[in-house]
């Protein structure tokens, strides 16, 4: 498989392309058109949050400590009815920061193995519809952007891992034990491929409701008045000329 320093170097270069073609091409504002760029970059490191210990787990959950606390802190004070001024989103961003940099970090390793269910097609819809979730703009064709841009930069981890999973030995080609493990439906174990077909489900819900395409079945119904017969308005004006 490829190492942690060419995915980062990949996936790099891809969000400088990608942020590029969406100022120039699709006429996104250059500070979109960034932002995606380096969403991309760093999505293509997401599938490697599985690595139980070393240098690159290290710096990809300081990556992630970085980035994730500036799209999720106005979804968490909203989701929590906290006060969104300026001192309580420091604070959140504070606690986002130790969360996922100091205790998701622990926590991960023990509930995955590495090529497990992180390198996946759904998780890679995951990490999109999470983008676009918690993104912080109401204008879909930004969010979209966005999480377009997080599934392309997950998708070049999966395919380069693959690639580099094919040996050549002369002229002889190859594969090694780890084809097949990254760009795949479903893992070896049961309850991960569960939860991860669930989450992605009800993300995959989640976002067509934001995006309008799917209607809520608790919307509040507004009950329409029931006109009056014509025989009741016939006789009405008999009853005020008797008046």
């Amino acid at each position: 498989m490829a190492a942690f320093r060419e995915h980062v170097i990949f996936s790099s270069g891809l969000g400088v392309v990608y942020g590029a073609s969406a100022w120039y091409g699709l006429g996104f504002t250059p500070v979109q058109a960034t932002l995606s760029a380096v969403m991309t970059a760093v999505a293509g490191m997401l599938p490697d949050l599985d690595l139980d210990h070393g240098r690159p787990a290290q710096e990809l959950f300081g990556m992630l400590a970085g980035v994730a606390p500036l799209l999720l802190v106005g979804r968490v004070l909203q989701w929590l009815h906290l006060p969104n001024d300026r001192e309580m989103v420091m604070l959140g961003m504070v606690v986002l920061y130790v969360l996922i940099r100091y205790v998701l970090s622990r926590v991960i390793p023990y509930l995955s193995v590495h090529r497990g269910m992180f390198h996946s097609i759904p998780a890679l819809l995951i990490a999109a519809e999470l983008a676009y979730l918690s993104y912080p703009t109401n204008l879909i064709r930004v969010k979209l952007l966005v999480a377009a841009g997080v599934a392309l930069g997950f998708f070049s981890h999966l395919l380069l891992d693959e690639i580099y999973s094919v040996e050549l030995n002369g002229v002889k080609v190859g594969l090694k034990k780890s084809s097949g493990t990254a760009l795949k439906m479903f893992g070896e174990a049961f309850f991960p491929n569960v939860f991860s077909f669930a989450l992605a489900g009800t993300l995959t819900y989640a976002s067509l409701m934001d995006a309008g395409l799917i209607r809520s079945t608790t919307q509040e119904v507004v009950p329409v008045p029931v006109r009056q017969s014509v025989l009741q308005q016939a006789e009405e004006p008999a009853d005020e000329e008797l008046r």
